[in-house]
């Protein structure tokens, strides 16, 4: 089986070609097989991609975490796939509609330097009521800005919103202060996020900065994330720590998100083509 891995700010995935990503026979088997650091070819996602039937997108993908489930979306992911496209010559037009179980994002080529591209996608509009996360409330919220969360008896004020999968922000003064292997795993399968959520920590650097440490749901402690960065983003503005458009510091690199008047969020950055490969084993899909 054929699969090229590429990395977007330190987020890494292995982009498989199929011809239908519907007709998987076990995807989660593969991915846990495939992303595994040291028996595998290492990655936080494998995302399946196949030409699209449909005439709302040209290409259909599924994304699958590291640790087997299938997560709705991914921003680094998308753009991941944009760049094996335009690499392995599979698409040649400078906008591209690659269909994900989120809904179909639209993505414009900015730039290439060699097997680097950088891609502006329209992630969509944030949704922010209780029910749209999911999130367990004793009462739906339209919003849930500043929430005391109870995390084993301590209360943290959390901003959650989806982007098509489900964020949780928090906002700290010191990054190096928090300990994400403790924190994260409680607040990801907090009682209260039945799906389990992503987890964002985020400082805000200036009006137009932040710096974000992510914990990503079925993956752990990750270098970024793309949705995860809309969603602090977002969360940022909501709170009146920023203005809407942003430059997000990651480990792995900075990203440039913009939410728009019309609620829509884009998100910019590079995905660079890392290498190809073929996997030996029976990859079951």
């Amino acid at each position: 089986m054929q699969f090229t891995k590429l990395q977007a700010v330190g987020n890494d995935f292995l982009i498989l070609p199929v011809e239908d990503v519907r007709a998987l026979r076990s995807p989660d088997e593969a991915a846990r097989s495939m992303c595994h650091r040291n028996y595998g070819a290492g990655a936080d996602g494998v995302i399946f991609v196949a030409r699209s039937e449909s005439d709302d997108a040209d290409f259909d993908s599924r994304t699958f975490n590291a640790d087997g489930s299938e997560a709705e979306v991914s921003g680094n992911g998308t753009r991941c796939v944009a760049a094996y496209l335009s690499y392995s010559k599979l698409w040649a037009e400078a906008e591209v509609r690659i269909a994900t179980a989120a809904g179909v994002k639209r993505g414009r080529l900015v730039a290439r330097d060699g097997l680097k591209f950088e891609f502006e996608f329209d992630m969509g509009e944030p949704q922010f009521s209780s029910l749209s996360l999911p999130m367990a409330l004793d009462e739906p919220l339209d919003s849930v800005v500043s929430y005391p969360l109870n995390l084993g008896g301590e209360i943290i004020e959390v901003t959650c919103l989806s982007m098509g999968n489900p964020h949780c922000t928090l906002f700290v003064g010191d990054l190096d202060a928090i300990n994400m292997e403790e924190i994260g795993p409680l607040i990801e399968d907090h009682p209260a996020f039945p799906n389990r959520t992503n987890v964002e920590f985020a400082r805000v650097v200036a009006r137009d900065e932040i710096e974000v440490l992510f914990w990503e749901r079925g993956v752990g402690r990750t270098m970024s994330s793309g949705t995860g960065s809309c969603a602090a983003a977002v969360a940022a503005a909501l709170n009146g720590f920023t203005n809407r458009s942003v430059r997000v510091l990651t480990a792995g690199g900075a990203l440039r998100v913009d939410w728009r008047d019309d609620n829509s969020v884009a998100l910019t950055g590079w995905a660079e083509v890392v290498y190809e490969g073929h996997w030996l084993r029976d990859p079951v899909i």
